[in-house]
């Protein structure tokens, strides 16, 4: 593929908290499902701004080339999915992520946090 998931997925992280996305996690799957490699998981607090995060992950990777092969929930804004294949983003609303739990369903996963305090890290 050319490219290598952990670090697509820490750019995916750049564009996410580049919008204050928040409770941002990096969930690594690879020795627990062949279902993808990566889940980014994040939080916006509004419907406006799960739409700017998902927007400026859609643009940011576009301009870096790197191919989204779906996206889903663009119509409700509770829970956008963005799928690389071997990445997953979940951008949720607050109440639909506290739901959902996929922290725990995935809480075998190696998980390392984000926050956009701490954005020039991630880079």
């Amino acid at each position: 593929m050319g490219r290598r998931p952990k670090t697509t997925a820490k750019k995916i992280i750049e564009f996410v908290l580049s919008k204050k996305a928040e409770d941002v996690m990096l969930f690594d799957l690879r020795k627990i499902t062949s279902v993808t490699d990566f889940f980014v998981i994040c939080t916006g607090v509004s419907d406006v701004q799960v739409k700017a995060i998902a927007d400026a992950v859609i643009t940011g990777c576009k301009k870096k080339k790197i191919k989204i092969y779906h996206v889903e929930g663009m119509d409700s804004l509770t829970w956008v999915l963005v799928d690389f294949v071997d990445i997953v983003l979940h951008v949720f609303q607050p109440e639909v992520r506290k739901y959902y739990q996929l922290e725990r369903l995935w809480g075998d996963a190696t998980i390392e946090k984000f926050s956009y305090e701490d954005e020039e890290a991630v880079k």
